[in-house]
């Protein structure tokens, strides 16, 4: 594939679905200005997070779309060359899901099911229940939504299913039990850019973080959407400010070059992981 340009997105998105299409909208064209052929969207871009992450009002819930349904589609047609990564609330047979959605402008690539969930969170969304990787024009992509990035496992299965590139899409607010006066000191800003960094590391893959901005209800997002190398230096980033952090990666370069002398996925030993 050679060198591809990646951009990683803050910005702020509710419950208005025409304000986020065209927020999108304009998104993927600054993207596109920049030769970003990977864009990877914030959680929940479609239709707003939740008002609450410890007691969601099931009353106030963000639009539940069809993965088959017109505004998953629109994003596909605004993506054209490029490949987007979206995050929505799925419905299916009854239940809803934090998903995030693959597209580009044959349609949807692949989907992912938030599988891990905050208690607030489970109690208004059902959780996911696998974590598999899909081909893409720019390469072999496993996607994670929010807390999933939090459990090794999640990245690691994905490595293991050949993905070179990890999309973390987020709706990460700061700390609400113990808020910091600045951004910098917040546990949650700390934590968010740890687990961005070991995630890539630990596996030697490209990761691609990104993450709402603005509030809800008594949260506010964190943004510092980011690109981290296979080494776990970030190469690019917004800091906690709306914007595209952009960076050119010669993915499949890196990866190799990361795991020339210290092949982390070859050189497991699963059967003393008991």
């Amino acid at each position: 594939m050679g060198t591809i340009r990646i951009g990683a997105v803050a910005a702020g998105f509710g419950r208005d679905l025409a304000f986020d299409l065209s927020r999108v909208a304009t998104i993927v064209d600054h993207a596109r200005r920049d030769g970003v052929q990977l864009l990877v969207l914030p959680d929940a871009a479609l239709g707003g997070y939740l008002d609450d992450i410890t007691d969601p009002d099931p009353t106030a819930l963000p639009p539940a779309l069809d993965p088959a349904g017109p505004e998953v589609a629109a994003v596909a047609e605004l993506a054209r060359e490029m490949v987007v990564c979206v995050g929505f609330c799925e419905a299916d047979a009854g239940l809803r899901y934090n998903t995030a959605a693959c597209v580009c402008g044959d349609g949807v690539l692949g989907l992912h099911r938030k599988v891990h969930q905050p208690p607030g969170e489970s109690r208004v969304y059902a959780a996911g229940s696998e974590f598999r990787a899909v081909d893409t024009p720019v390469g072999r992509l496993g996607m994670l939504v929010d807390y999933d990035k939090t459990f090794p496992e999640s990245a690691r299965t994905l490595a293991l299913d050949g993905a070179q590139i990890l999309a973390c899409l987020s709706a990460w607010p700061t700390s609400i039990t113990n808020r910091a006066s600045r951004m910098a000191d917040d546990r949650q800003a700390k934590l968010f850019d740890l687990y961005d960094r070991s995630r890539a590391a630990e596996n030697q893959v490209v990761l691609v973080s990104s993450n709402l901005t603005g509030g809800a209800g008594r949260m506010r997002f964190l943004g510092q959407a980011k690109v981290v190398g296979p080494d776990g230096e970030i190469l690019a980033r917004t800091w906690s400010k709306a914007g595209i952090a952009v960076a050119e990666v010669d993915v499949e370069g890196s990866v190799s070059a990361a795991r020339r002398v210290l092949a982390h996925l070859k050189e497991r030993r699963p059967d003393a992981y008991q």
